[in-house]
């Protein structure tokens, strides 16, 4: 469905921040209106206001990742529900420049762009699609990266449910420490054990 595409902004947004690092994407309009990518009509809106909009929304939509990756799901579900009353999208019946191999209009559901300012409009789909993942999938499906001290926001979509890591680096990364974690940890037990093994080397007096 289309509407799932969207969740995909709350993502991009949230991972524009790394607070475990002290980095922080989101600084000028030009990085603001990145997130919006192939959306260049809604891009040309942003602000110098909206810097500080996007963060504030960043924040919230961080908050609900925390939530259900801490297994609240009453609270992961309460943040973005905030979120969407704050933010009301507009759906859309869309469909006119896409042709399915009939030559006819492949309708769809489209959100629409909130007329009033950048941030309005792209919280409203952002907070829609995460909804949309959230319901259809399950909150456990929000997750945030196990590889310390990356902590990026991810959507799980494996069909076992087995995601634990936002990106292909930062999985090999993880491995990678809990190998040699694993290594150290043999190093330490054999060191240990031959020093048991060592006999007596008391002396006895004659």
């Amino acid at each position: 469905m289309e509407l799932a595409y969207y969740s995909d902004y709350a993502v991009r947004l949230v991972n524009t921040e790394e607070p475990a690092r002290n980095k922080d994407a989101l600084t000028s309009v030009e990085a603001v209106r990145e997130l919006f990518g192939a959306n260049q009509q809604a891009a040309r809106r942003t602000t110098d206001a909206d810097v500080t909009r996007f963060r504030s929304v960043r924040a919230r939509l961080r908050a609900v990742f925390e939530a259900a990756d801490g297994d609240d799901e009453t609270l992961a579900v309460d943040l973005l529900n905030s979120l969407l009353l704050e933010f009301p999208v507009s759906p859309q019946i869309s469909g006119h420049d896409v042709r399915d191999q009939d030559g006819r209009p492949d309708w769809h559901m489209h959100l629409a762009d909130h007329p009033s300012n950048a941030t309005a409009g792209y919280t409203a789909i952002a907070a829609m699609g995460l909804a949309f993942h959230l319901t259809e999938h399950g909150v456990d499906r929000l997750g945030l990266c196990e590889a310390a001290p990356c902590r990026n926001a991810y959507l799980d979509t494996s069909t076992n449910r087995s995601r634990r890591y936002c990106s292909d680096r930062c999985a090999t990364r993880a491995n990678v420490a809990a190998y040699r974690a694993r290594k150290r940890e043999e190093a330490e037990r054999t060191g240990r054990s031959a020093e048991t093994a060592q006999p007596s080397t008391a002396v006895t007096d004659r």
